[in-house]
């Protein structure tokens, strides 16, 4: 052989061997599907950043796929073509749709006793880890960004209508009047909500101890009925009705579209999620409050707990092993207690863990943020009832858009309050009778 193409040779081999090992390094991709928008999406990218930039063996590359039920139909539909992501971030209400789902999911408790992962479900927050649990406490999903319902307010507002921008409304009655002494003193809005069906029936439920479904609000069967033709229920949707003629109450919209209406001053009133932190945080331009929902004082034992909002991480079938190890490497580095105790504290959310809560409260975050321990009190202020304990519904994505219709036609004039709930009623009644069928 001659000298050259000894060297032509040589060259080619290493230059393969070369190309093989680069292939070999190359970083096992772990996609995530998510809903995060503005602020809370600049979260979701540190953290994939974060992770990537701590190991070399697995790259996260997180992907926005639209709103909660946008992200839902996506993941579904991928799903079904083969081609679904590694984890999706499913919202609260999903999580029947999920569990019903056998084959298309990798139960994370599970996954994490196959990767050889430390896990504890005991080190979580029992209210969101019982949410995403099995009766016998097999954790399905990881919780992640987990809020819950609280009233905003604007202390600019309050000042300007004669109220005390230090002792927000507590009743039902309390903020209405509140809200018409806003309105009265030449603003646009008094009161508005993001979230309709969350906050005005899921929350609402929860909060006055009232079912909105019977078996434990289907956390005890797939065969749940709807219950939201209570009086009291009718009675809120009734005198908001009556308030949306001279926007003493203004309807913000399904989702949080809405969120506007508090940001830019409209509204002097406003409530949403927990969440809804950073966005306030980053472009109100006034001095801002927060306080528990208010509450119907005749409703016996309210204010009960109110329910847990946000979402958590699925793990979606039919990956391979490698892969789910670095899912489960994942789930290891977003529980860390420090990085779960800033992501409470810049976010809004949550934290997860038992201890991120007493990093945070050993920190002294909460006397120097006042109003940020609010929504966890609220939320285990009292040991849940069954009424209060969380919500399971099958297709309950389908079904907030038909109590939203109603709800809707209620604020319109075009239905009473009563008939409205009651359609509300029996159409979502008809959903759950379709959904019961899939699963069984």
């Amino acid at each position: 052989m001659s000298t050259r193409r000894f060297f032509l040779t040589a060259t080619v081999a290493s230059l393969a061997v070369l190309a093989g090992a680069a292939q070999a390094q190359a970083p096992v991709e772990i996609h995530w599907w998510h809903a995060m928008t503005g602020v809370n999406n600049d979260v979701i990218n540190k953290l994939s950043n974060d992770f990537n930039a701590s190991q070399a063996q697995y790259k996260i590359i997180p992907s926005y796929k639209g709103q909660y039920p946008d992200t839902l139909n996506a993941g579904i539909a991928a799903f079904r073509a083969g081609n679904a992501p590694h984890i999706l971030q499913v919202f609260e209400v999903g999580t029947a749709t999920m569990m019903g789902a056998r084959g298309a999911v990798k139960p994370v408790h599970e996954l994490m006793k196959e990767s050889g992962e430390r896990f504890d479900p005991n080190s979580y927050l029992p209210t969101i880890a019982g949410y995403y649990s099995t009766s016998k406490g097999e954790m399905l999903s990881m919780p992640f960004n987990s809020s819950t319902a609280i009233m905003w307010y604007n202390k600019d507002v309050f000042k300007k209508a004669g109220l005390d921008p230090e002792k927000p409304p507590k009743t039902w009655p309390e903020t209405i009047d509140a809200a018409k002494k806003i309105r009265a003193s030449g603003h646009p809005c008094g009161l508005s909500t993001a979230w309709v069906t969350w906050l005005l029936l899921e929350q609402f439920s929860a909060w006055h101890n009232l079912p909105l479904a019977t078996k434990a609000n289907g956390m005890e069967g797939y065969d749940a009925e709807l219950r939201i033709t209570s009086p009291l229920h009718v009675k809120m949707i009734a005198t908001l009705a009556e308030l949306q003629k001279d926007k003493t109450f203004d309807y913000g919209g399904r989702t949080n579209t809405g969120e506007g209406k508090f940001i830019s001053g409209e509204c002097g009133i406003y409530l949403n999620s927990s969440a809804f932190y950073g966005n306030v945080k980053a472009n109100a331009k006034f001095e801002f409050g927060t306080s528990t929902m208010p509450y119907w004082p005749e409703a016996a034992g309210a204010p009960q707990n109110s329910v847990i909002g946000g979402a958590s991480l699925w793990v979606m079938g039919g990956k391979k092993a490698d892969e789910y190890k670095g899912v489960a490497k994942f789930f290891t580095f977003l529980s860390d207690t420090d990085r779960q105790a800033w992501l409470h504290q810049e976010s809004g959310y949550l934290p997860i863990t038992k201890a991120a809560y007493e990093k945070t409260k050993a920190d002294g975050f909460y006397p120097k943020n006042p109003g940020r321990e609010t929504p966890l009190i609220q939320l285990a202020g009292k040991p849940p009832t069954d009424n209060s304990r969380g919500i399971r519904l099958g297709n309950l994505v389908q079904i907030r858009d038909i109590w939203a219709e109603e709800l809707e036609a209620a604020f319109a004039g075009t239905k009473t309050a009563q008939a409205a709930l009651e359609a509300a009623n029996s159409r979502g009644n008809a959903v759950l009778r379709q959904f019961e069928r899939t699963v069984r």
